[in-house]
């Protein structure tokens, strides 16, 4: 994607030193671009944990460099045991999203059968790399899918602006490139189809108001942020067309964890008649879970977050505190979307609706 004109993904080795990886600071958007360099093992945990990067995808893909990164730093009399213990360091970073554990293990399993260890380091490398064009491009295909139901809707408004809400950052910036939520609506953009986005501003750390309304505006897509509780509002009055989010772990039967407010969201469209879908690779299904809201792990962070909230000021950021300092608060990450309030999943491979006969004929070759 384009930030000023320049063309940037979210994860890249540096271009002149290929032991350094380097991040976009997600923690400073909207007010701040920054790219962090990252050189070891436990500098790309505090990256994951503290949020310098977020999203199923960029997640996964930023363990599978936290695994080559730990590869080169490892001691060749315990190599093996070294990339096990970065392994722990980094499954333990975030327990929601399963594209971590997948891009964690695709390392571990080259070093099963690793004697030449400088072959297996530069097998990692490219295993990393290629984690994130897989993500890059299941993401590009994702657009291309969901593409098609934006052009239905426009069609049957003769035109008129599509009404697009969103929950959360499921954008380029939760990924490699393109996004899964957000790919389909660039697609639509760059068609020339007109459409808006309504930004829910996603509380506690506002990913939609800080970080989806800034790359939607990079990339001249027309947006406005509401408040999270508005949704239902709007779409009482006609206002919202389809809704389409990201995820974050998704069973085999279909239902998704996302950001902690999808749920209402998909309650509300349900109430409304309103199209409710969920985009993202298949990386994120958890072929093992078969009931999300009782199988799939919630996060629960530090209530900081809830208690203070960022914003700038004499142009620089500052936290304020929004509540009682002593009063409690509880900070649940996500929440999860049972299958009956899903219109339909889009991945990759096409959009299915989300049952498992139907995610089966899909991914009949994953689903085990």
């Amino acid at each position: 994607m384009n930030v000023n004109n320049k063309s940037y993904r979210t994860i890249w080795l540096h271009p002149d030193n290929n032991q350094i990886v380097q991040i976009i600071d997600q923690r400073k958007l909207p007010f701040d671009f920054s790219i962090v360099d990252l050189t070891d093992v436990d500098r790309v945990a505090i990256a994951i944990k503290e949020m310098y990067v977020r999203g199923a995808g960029l997640i996964g893909a930023t363990a599978g460099f936290g695994m080559y990164l730990a590869a080169m730093k490892a001691d060749r009399s315990t190599f093996k045991e070294d990339l096990e213990k970065a392994a722990d360091v980094l499954n333990n970073t975030r327990p929601t999203a399963v594209n971590l554990k997948w891009a964690i293990d695709q390392q571990l399993e080259l070093i099963n059968d690793c004697h030449d260890l400088d072959v297996c380091i530069e097998k990692m490398r490219q295993k990393a790399i290629e984690i994130a064009n897989n993500d890059a491009d299941m993401c590009r295909q994702i657009g291309l899918h969901g593409l098609k139901i934006i052009k239905e809707i426009s069609e049957l408004k003769n035109g008129k602006t599509v009404n697009i809400l969103t929950h959360c950052n499921a954008g380029w910036l939760a990924f490699v490139d393109f996004g899964s939520a957000t790919s389909p609506i660039y697609q639509a953009h760059d068609q020339g189809i007109d459409l808006h986005v309504w930004v829910d501003e996603t509380r506690p750390r506002n990913q939609g108001a800080r970080l989806t309304a800034w790359e939607l505006g990079q990339h001249g897509v027309k947006h406005t942020v509401i408040p999270d509780n508005a949704g239902g509002h709007l779409m009482q009055h006609g206002l919202v067309d389809m809704v389409i989010t990201g995820a974050d772990r998704v069973t085999r039967t279909g239902d998704t964890a996302n950001k902690i407010g999808t749920y209402l969201k998909a309650l509300a469209a349900a109430d409304n008649n309103i199209p409710f879908y969920v985009a993202f690779p298949s990386s994120t299904f958890d072929w093992s879970l078969t009931d999300g809201v009782s199988q799939i792990p919630i996060e629960q962070r530090d209530d900081r977050e809830v208690k203070w909230m960022l914003g700038l000021k004499d142009g620089q950021e500052h936290e304020f505190l929004i509540m009682p300092e002593d009063s409690p608060a509880a900070n649940y990450g996500f929440d999860v979307t049972p299958s009956w309030l899903i219109t339909g999943l889009i991945t990759e491979r096409g959009i299915c609706p989300p049952t498992s006969l139907e995610i089966k004929a899909l991914f009949a070759d994953k689903y085990k």
